[in-house]
């Protein structure tokens, strides 16, 4: 890896939790979740703006947080996760992550790095090749990324297929595809996505949308229904290992 040098970024939070998400539900990871993205999400649950601190909790689970002074430089975030341990690996999550691309290559931890990103910026994607050991990639459907900038909704399908074959699975690192599907997903939409990103990864994961802030009974107004996952699975299997599971951190109420 590079040497740290004097990169920083602004981060909102920093703790320790397990994965909530995909294939790797339940692994204890450290999570580092950086500020800013360069899309707008229908059912984005994360306040993307630049915080004028980072929410550090020292002790996993306690509920206790210091406010930590943005930009945090390399050097800190390093001390920052030190007190974490037996962790699988560490999660960098946002926002977008992928924004901070010199950040992270200066990074220097034994443990591995988790990528949980939108898929949308291959030249940052190309910088994090020989980094990151696991990779969550969305693809975000067109009907899914809201009032993002034209330029960019134009784009994206074209810039996530590219990322997807930047990061693709090797056996030195592994590649999933996650993709929400709500009430309104249109399955051939699905379909053509999952077909274009099926050779570089190791499974896709179809996750039932989440309505904001988790209530119970809204979620009946964004979720699809359980037969139109499962058909759309189905489907799925022709192409590659394809696994409904939804978020589980909103289930228990942690981080």
């Amino acid at each position: 890896m590079s040497s740290p040098g004097h990169e920083s970024a602004n981060i909102r939070e920093v703790f320790c939790s397990v994965q909530g998400e995909g294939p790797y539900v339940g692994m204890r990871q450290a999570f580092v979740r950086f500020s800013g993205c360069n899309l707008n999400c229908n059912y984005c649950d994360t306040n993307f703006g630049n915080p004028g601190t980072c929410d550090y909790e020292r002790e996993e689970g306690s509920g206790v947080f210091e406010k930590v002074p943005n930009p945090v430089s390399v050097e800190n975030l390093e001390s920052m996760l030190q007190p974490f341990e037996k962790l699988h690996s560490i999660s960098l999550t946002g926002g977008e992550p992928l924004l901070h691309a010199g950040f992270i290559e200066k990074m220097d931890l034994s443990v591995p790095l988790y990528l949980e990103s939108n898929m949308t910026l291959p030249e940052q994607a190309r910088k994090l090749r020989e980094n990151i050991t696991y990779v969550a990639g969305d693809f975000k459907l067109p009907e899914a990324i809201g009032d993002t900038c034209p330029e960019t909704r134009d784009t994206h399908v074209e810039n996530t297929i590219e990322c997807f074959k930047l990061l693709r699975k090797s056996n030195s690192r592994d590649c999933f595809c996650k993709i929400v599907i709500g009430r309104e997903t249109k399955p051939d939409t699905v379909t053509m996505a999952a077909e274009a990103i099926a050779p570089y990864v190791s499974c896709i994961v179809l996750q039932p949308e989440t309505s904001l802030g988790g209530e119970v009974r809204a979620q009946k107004f964004t979720q699809a229904s359980v037969q139109t996952l499962l058909k759309l699975q189905k489907t799925l299997l022709e192409l590659t290992d394809t696994r409904i599971i939804p978020q589980t951190h909103r289930m228990w109420g942690c981080l």
